[in-house]
């Protein structure tokens, strides 16, 4: 039975009329959960938060366009939309600087304590309530900045999306939306050690030129000597300019310890270095573990050869800059793959540009959106979240913060590489993009039913030959895989025609 929690609020706890009717009507031995399928309060577990967000993303452009966020050169500025059951937007912001900046609802004019209190800067209200629209809070630098003058991500998102926005039942729904930081404090951020430009003239791939890189299958139960082979087999292919291991292969195992594992693949890829002529390739072991850990497992893989390290960013808030920051001074730091694992746990409440503009500032130089696909999104960000997202990562910041290159990942394939490709390209990010397959290359299975990453690499190439010949230049996307194959078997790309049966067997049973 329903049993409210000793000491919650009431209100948040109290059953609905219906339900307690319903408890009368079917006794106090049902539990609640008959009596919700029993009743209309089920379609609301049903409620389809993509459809709102949708709905909501487009509201909030057309009224920024309409009233844009103010600016000021002494604050961070943070745009929420906030949807309140009983406050208005105005009173809400007395609680967020009260309870965010300095505790104090009047501090006297011209004091340290005015100085370090938040301000209102503007309200767009969208309906008579005045509980329902944009709040535009500055929130002053002369509480953020430490002694030279800098902050960090963790302190930005403290306060600006901290307990008074999400955790109090006042606010029905919150969402912190925006984030304006000043040039001169976002001049000192690290941002990436590399970027796009750097990482391809690091590994030898042109601007123009397409550039893979893969993940290691199996994603886990993989000892060391697993690893090294799966590396060399990604090496020989001249398409990866970056190979990773997954977030599920953790680097303190007994039975396959990381610095042992990036030993190995160091040495996989130094055999595979004359096949790739003047071709580098970059590996990233995952990073984990408690926060005393983190920068001795680091050193330990930089040492055994790694060139890049891979950190699951979401789950390990600070460690980006803290290994950015502990390795600046090195001859060649490490390329930072910032892992956005549980990104959906977040953005719910923080909209992901704003967590990928944190990252992009602490030092991430990989971080992954999703690929170009006809149909249903497979993985956030998709729509303008998507777009939001790339942009963020890619747009000029002051300061000389280089931009982080864009991981295409989550479903990309043989199949839809093409409108991935179709899309950099009309949108200037060919240089920007680094395309991630994992399964569609480590899964594909040969004719005799053994999986071969060598085929699923080759399938690949004969997608990127389809491309480069402008036969699927004005296919719209809906309509690309089908015509793919269509090429496929005129041309007897064999390869290609298999990885596409494997990936889409619903098209081609």
């Amino acid at each position: 039975m329903f049993r409210p929690v000793a000491g919650a609020p009431e209100v948040a706890l109290r059953p609905t009329q219906k339900t307690l009717s319903m408890f009368d009507m079917l006794g106090q031995e049902t539990s609640l959960m008959e009596c919700l399928m029993r009743s209309d309060d089920l379609a609301r577990l049903w409620f389809d938060w993509d459809a709102r967000e949708v709905l909501l993303r487009s509201a909030v452009a057309e009224r920024l366009a309409v009233r844009p966020a103010p600016g000021a050169d002494d604050s961070v500025v943070a745009t929420y939309f906030l949807a309140l059951r009983t406050k208005s937007l105005r009173q809400i912001a007395e609680d967020f600087s009260y309870h965010a900046t300095s505790g104090i609802r009047n501090p006297p004019a011209g004091s340290l304590l005015a100085q370090c209190t938040g301000q209102l800067l503007d309200i767009d209200a969208w309906d008579g309530s005045g509980r329902l629209g944009l709040l535009h809070m500055a929130y002053p630098l002369k509480m953020l900045l430490n002694a030279n003058g800098s902050l960090t991500s963790c302190d930005l998102l403290h306060t600006s999306a901290g307990a008074i926005v999400f955790d109090v039942y006042e606010n029905q729904d919150a969402r912190l939306i925006s984030l304006q930081i000043p040039p001169h404090v976002l001049e000192t951020f690290p941002g990436p050690a590399y970027g796009p430009h750097d990482l391809r003239g690091l590994t030898g791939f042109a601007a123009d030129e397409p550039a893979f890189g893969t993940i290691l299958k199996p994603t886990a139960g993989i000892t060391p000597e697993q690893v090294e082979a799966l590396v060399e087999e990604a090496a020989r292919c001249p398409l990866f300019m970056f190979v990773k291991e997954d977030e599920n292969l953790y680097p303190n195992l007994s039975y396959s310890p990381v610095s042992e594992r990036t030993r190995r693949a160091a040495a996989a890829i130094g055999r595979a270095h004359e096949e790739r002529g003047s071709r580098g390739i970059l590996f990233a072991p995952h990073i984990t573990g408690s926060p005393h850990e983190i920068l001795d497992t680091v050193e330990a893989v930089l040492e055994a050869g790694a060139t890049a390290v891979m950190l699951s960013e979401t789950f390990s808030t600070g460690t980006v800059r803290m290994v950015r920051e502990a390795t600046q001074y090195r001859e060649r730091p490490p390329a930072i793959y910032g892992h956005n694992a549980g990104i959906g746990t977040r953005e719910r409440c923080i909209w992901r540009e704003v967590l990928d503009l944190c990252a992009r500032l602490d030092g991430i130089d990989f971080r992954q959106t999703a690929p170009v696909r006809p149909g249903a999104p497979f993985i956030r960000p998709y729509g303008a979240a998507w777009e939001a997202s790339e942009r963020i990562l890619t747009c000029p910041l002051p300061g000389g913060i280089k931009p982080t290159m864009i991981a295409r990942a989550g479903g990309l394939d043989q199949g839809n590489i093409i409108m991935n490709l179709q899309d950099a390209e009309r949108r200037g990010l060919t240089s920007a993009i680094l395309l991630l397959a994992g399964s569609a290359i480590n899964s594909i299975r040969l004719p005799d039913g053994r999986t071969d990453p060598g085929y699923g690499a080759e399938a690949m190439r004969q997608a990127l030959e389809v491309h480069r010949s402008g036969e699927l230049a004005d296919v719209p996307s809906d309509a690309q895989t089908r015509t793919l194959m269509a090429v496929a078997q005129a041309r007897r790309l064999t390869a290609l025609q298999d990885a596409l049966r494997q990936r889409y067997p619903e098209e081609f049973a």
